[in-house]
Formats: C-alpha cells, sequence, structure tokens
C-alpha cells in the first residue's frame, strides 16, 4: 500500500484507470475528486501507455499483450471471443503478473465502444479485430465485409468521437495480391486475390482518407499500417499460442495439429509456379511479429499521418521447407497427401524490411527454428488448445 492512497499523484496508470472506472458507473473513487480524475486522465493520454487492443485475446494479440506489458503498457482489451479465449488474456496475465482489463463486447457496436472509450482514458489503439482466413473470405464474402470493415468503420467513429487519434493497424502482405518482383516493398502496386485481402485494403484506404481529413482539423491522426507476412510459432514458454477453432486455415497450425494426432495427415497445395510447386511464404516468429507493435507505438508518440512498414523477415519458404525444417528440429514425420492449388491462393510472398528496420529500428530476430520448435512446444503443452 502507498503511504498516501488518496493522493492522486502517488496512484499508478492501473489505479487512475480502475478508479475512473468506478467514477463513471458509481460515483467518485474515495478520496479522488473528478478534477483530478481529469487531469490524470489528460496526463495519461499525452504518455501514450494506455492502449486499447481490438482482438487482444486473438493469437497475435495475445502476445502483443504481453510484450506491451513487459514495456510498462497498461491494456484494455476488447474481443468478442468469436475465434478466441478468455483464457489467453490470463495466461498472458501469468506470464508478466500484471492485469489486463478485458471488455467482451464487438468492434461493431457502437454503444460498447462509446462506453469503452468513455471509461478508459485510451491514447492508442491497436487493431486486431477481424476475421482472418483467406479460404473462407472465398466462400463467405459477406460475413468478411461485415466483421472487417463495417466493423472497422464504427470503431474509427468512436475513435474520433473520443478523440484518440493513434491507431496501429494490422494490415497483411494479402495487400499486395499477385507481384512479380520479390522482395516486396512498401511502395508496390496494391492488388487483391480475395475477399480477406480486399477488406485489408479498403480498411487501409479508409484510413487513409480519415488521415487527410483529420490533418485539416487541427487534431491530426497517426497512423501505423503494419503488413505483416505470415506469422507462426508461439510464446517460449508454451504458455500461450495460436489455437484455431475448428480446422486450421494457417499452415504452421495443421502441421502441429497432425504432430499431436489430432489430424491424420497435411494437405500440401501444389501447381504453383515455385521451384517445388509448392507456395512459398515469408514467416515471421509471432514474438517478433508483436515486438513490432511496441516500436510502431513509440513511433507513433513523435509522428503524424500515415505509415506503413512491412513486418517478415526478409525471406520465402515453401510448405516443403517449413516441413523439413519442423520434421529435422523436432524429429516428427509428418505424413502429407497432395492438393491442387487453394482458390485465392498466391505462389509467393515475401517482404523487404528494409524500412521497418530504418524507420523503427526493428527486425525479425528469431530464424525458421526456432519458429518451428516454439509451435511445436506449445502444441504439445497444449494439445487441444486453451
Amino acid at each position: 500500500m502507498m503511504q498516501n492512497d488518496n493522493d492522486p499523484l502517488l496512484l499508478s496508470r492501473r489505479s487512475v484507470i480502475k478508479a475512473g472506472t468506478a467514477f463513471l458507473g458509481t460515483g467518485l473513487a474515495a478520496g479522488l475528486s473528478k478534477a483530478s480524475y481529469n487531469v490524470l486522465r489528460r496526463n495519461l493520454q499525452e504518455s501514450g501507455k494506455v492502449v486499447l487492443i481490438t482482438g487482444g485475446a486473438g493469437y497475435i494479440g495475445s502476445h502483443a499483450c504481453v510484450e506491451l506489458m513487459q514495456e510498462g503498457y497498461d491494456l484494455v482489451v476488447l474481443d468478442n471471443l468469436c475465434n478466441s479465449s478468455i483464457e489467453s488474456i490470463k495466461r498472458a496475465e501469468l506470464l508478466t503478473g500484471k492485469t489486463i482489463n478485458i471488455e467482451i463486447g464487438d468492434i461493431r457496436d457502437s454503444r460498447c465502444l462509446e462506453k469503452l472509450f468513455t471509461r478508459y482514458p485510451v491514447e492508442t489503439v491497436i487493431h486486431f479485430a477481424g476475421l482472418k482466413a483467406v479460404g473462407e473470405s472465398v466462400s463467405r464474402p459477406l460475413e468478411y465485409y461485415n466483421n472487417n470493415v463495417f466493423g472497422s468503420t464504427v470503431l474509427f467513429e468512436a475513435m474520433k468521437k473520443a478523440r484518440v487519434n493513434k491507431i496501429v493497424f494490422s494490415s497483411s502482405a494479402t495487400v499486395y495480391g499477385q507481384q512479380k518482383h520479390m522482395p516486396i516493398l512498401e511502395t508496390a502496386p496494391l492488388s487483391h486475390t480475395n475477399p480477406y485481402g480486399h477488406t485489408k485494403l479498403m480498411i487501409e484506404e479508409m484510413l487513409g482518407y480519415i488521415a487527410r481529413a483529420e490533418a485539416k482539423s487541427g487534431r491530426p491522426w497517426s497512423v501505423a499500417m503494419l503488413r505483416y507476412f505470415n506469422p507462426v510459432g508461439a510464446h517460449k514458454s508454451g504458455v500461450i499460442g495460436e489455437n484455431p477453432k475448428g480446422a486450421p486455415n494457417n499452415l504452421m497450425p495443421y502441421i502441429t495439429q497432425v504432430a499431436v494426432g489430432l489430424r491424420p495427415y497435411l494437405n500440401v497445395y501444389t501447381g504453383y509456379q515455385t521451384d517445388d510447386g509448392s507456395g512459398v511464404r515469408d514467416y515471421i516468429h509471432v514474438v517478433d511479429l508483436a515486438k513490432g507493435h511496441v516500436k510502431a507505438i513509440e513511433k507513433l508518440q513523435s509522428v503524424s499521418g500515415v505509415h506503413v512498414w512491412n513486418l517478415g523477415v526478409g525471406k520465402g519458404f515453401s510448405t516443403y521447407q517449413v516441413i523439413e525444417v519442423f520434421e529435422r528440429c523436432n524429429k516428427i514425420k509428418i505424413p502429407v497427401e497432395l492438393q491442387g492449388q487453394r482458390v485465392g491462393d498466391i505462389s509467393q510472398c515475401f517482404a523487404n524490411v528494409d524500412k521497418a528496420e530504418r524507420e523503427l529500428g526493428w527486425k525479425a530476430e528469431l530464424d525458421l527454428d526456432d519458429m518451428v520448435r516454439d509451435a511445436w512446444n506449445w502444441q504439445k503443452m497444449n494439445p487441444n488448445g486453451y
């Protein structure tokens, strides 16, 4: 306990958030005046240390929570748990010994967002929330446009109303479509080959227009659009990791589920214009990716406007190469069955990451061996997920 619990200047950031919640819900917290609360709220907003994470209970979100808390940020997570588990938040708290403010709700719910921005002194938003499977988006496009595009519109409207003007957007390399030249620069022409990629591109364009409009308002937006390539792996502890509901749509969790005996074999899609006929992707460790978000938030404290960075390792690996590395590192044979090309897929995609290293001071530190070992460690420690 502090010597003087009623002195607002001595309250921790987390105590301020809780005091503010109590004030908004049931009246002033004991010993904290409304004026003092408003001063502290303003100071917190200017510090950049209170972050709202939409979709924070998901795979990338939960790893970002760990990295951000380790850097001293206070977090508010908004998640509807449609493809995630509250257990990931509990485990992130376990790993860090810190508390996350969790709100169960949907980004399409404007009343939920209004209450959230009133309750917490949010300064920066990380926007992860969204449906993300390429194949599923082809068969269920309306759900993707409704959740991803409409949901983002509601979120951005709520941010504007609350005068929250800093956002890190979870974009994707899918906005590059099928490129002829590798590695891909941030200045490459944009396109899409599936509804999922189209939703990401639409949200990027929306943020660009918002930023240009708000630049004339005297309160310009600061926007970081992080185009990630293929996140894989898990926290080295094995406590949190990728936990898809139903059949995995991504390569690595499918491999680990085959390895642990949940699935009989891995489907390998072939017929692409690559050396071995399987798709080539830039795989990045999810912990490296999470650290990229920390760097992006730091950058947004000193810049305005729209900024785009690729987050990847800068090298492509084919499906067959990933299987070979997994088998070698983990001493497990992965049975496969060959399939034709997957609808909406592209042949190869890997990043030029020089801009992120130059402007953010960020570079991937973990290699493919680390990725497959950590992914398998998570799966064998949690054979049925959370």
